[in-house]
């Protein structure tokens, strides 16, 4: 059985990777081939011409206004996936449609529907407003991942590794010395992890992005919704500095950190990252700092997580794994996941 939740809704790539042009990503296994069209919507559809399955992202396939030709043997296809035209007759057979996925553009993210259109909610896609708010600068990518989304997802919601995976960038001693607190909101499909470090050695890259030295305050807030949207609510501050009672928080720094987790297939992912900032808005040197180490962090993620997607592929059936307190999220990460998959499975048999 699948481990992908379908029935979902998925990033499918940034706003600004998706042009007047074809373009194609595979997302859950199946190809789809997104464009805007001329008046700026995103249209998102099968890649594969019912004729004869010829990728419509392929040259010499192409976009003519807002229909697609296909470049094998020219049928056409409208914004909505409907074959206008085909090669010798003028009657176009009534079954001659290619699959359409609802699409929302939102947060700086194309979300794609996967599964059964008529349970696309758009209310259901979790907010990243940090994304688009002139109150913080942006710098995102994407790397792919060969390797299973939940490795990612077990990955994000256990920052203990940061002490060892990412040292001398974000990794300091505190972050896997100093506990952590579990909350999960069943209702609102939620999984929540803290770690609050009071007296915290400052990263680089925390010190060479804020301008801090010496001991910090360093807050780690995670909030994932299951499948696709993680969500790390970073606070960093001189040591003693704490929030209003107000809630405002003027004398810390605070940096959003989003990954969109999307399956590309049961052993692939595309890893989606975005660091939204609240400070030094318009200095392009911590834009380029931050953009250049934070996807060498993802890069070690990366390449950890695709040599454990080759360890788990050989190990021995009924191998069992380890679990300690750092855990707890992850473990509320999969049940969730589980729960997902399960409640998709019971639906297909009503």
């Amino acid at each position: 059985m699948s481990s992908i939740p379908r029935d979902q809704w998925y990033v499918a790539a940034y706003g600004r990777e998706i042009a007047h042009e074809l373009f194609s990503r595979t997302i859950c296994g199946e190809s789809i081939l997104f464009w805007r069209t001329r008046a700026g919507t995103v249209t998102a559809m099968s890649d594969r011409c019912v004729h004869r399955r010829f990728p419509l992202s392929e040259p010499p396939s192409r976009l003519v206004d807002d229909q697609v030709v296909c470049g094998y043997h020219g049928f056409t296809y409208g914004a909505d996936g409907g074959c206008v035209a085909v090669p010798g007759q003028t009657r176009v057979p009534r079954t001659a449609r290619l699959k359409s996925y609802p699409v929302v553009e939102q947060d700086s993210f194309v979300w794609v529907w996967i599964g059964d259109p008529a349970k696309a909610d758009p209310t259901r896609i979790p907010r990243a407003p940090w994304l688009v708010s002139p109150d913080y600068t942006t710098v995102s990518g994407m790397e792919p991942l060969k390797a299973r989304f939940g490795l990612l997802v077990d990955n994000l919601l256990d920052l203990s590794h940061e002490t060892y995976l990412h040292g001398g960038y974000i990794g300091t001693p505190e972050v896997a010395a100093t506990p952590i607190t579990t909350e999960v909101d069943e209702e609102a499909g939620i999984v929540y992890v803290s770690r609050h470090m009071d007296d915290a050695e400052c990263p680089p890259f925390y010190a060479k992005s804020t301008g801090l030295t010496g001991r910090i305050m360093r807050w780690q807030d995670i909030e994932y919704t299951p499948p696709c949207l993680y969500k790390l609510h970073s606070r960093i501050a001189p040591l003693g500095v704490l929030p209003n009672a107000d809630g405002t928080d003027p004398d810390a720094f605070h940096v959003e950190v989003v990954y969109a987790i999307t399956p590309e297939t049961e052993h692939s992912t595309h890893d989606f990252w975005a660091v939204a900032r609240d400070f030094a808005l318009d200095d392009q040197g911590v834009s380029d700092f931050l953009a250049e180490n934070n996807r060498t962090v993802v890069l070690q993620d990366v390449a950890a997580l695709d040599v454990l997607e080759q360890v788990i592929a050989t190990e021995p059936e009924g191998y069992q794994e380890l679990s300690i307190n750092i855990d707890t999220g992850g473990l509320a990460a999969r049940r969730m996941l589980a729960k997902l998959v399960a409640g998709q499975s019971a639906g297909s048999r009503v």
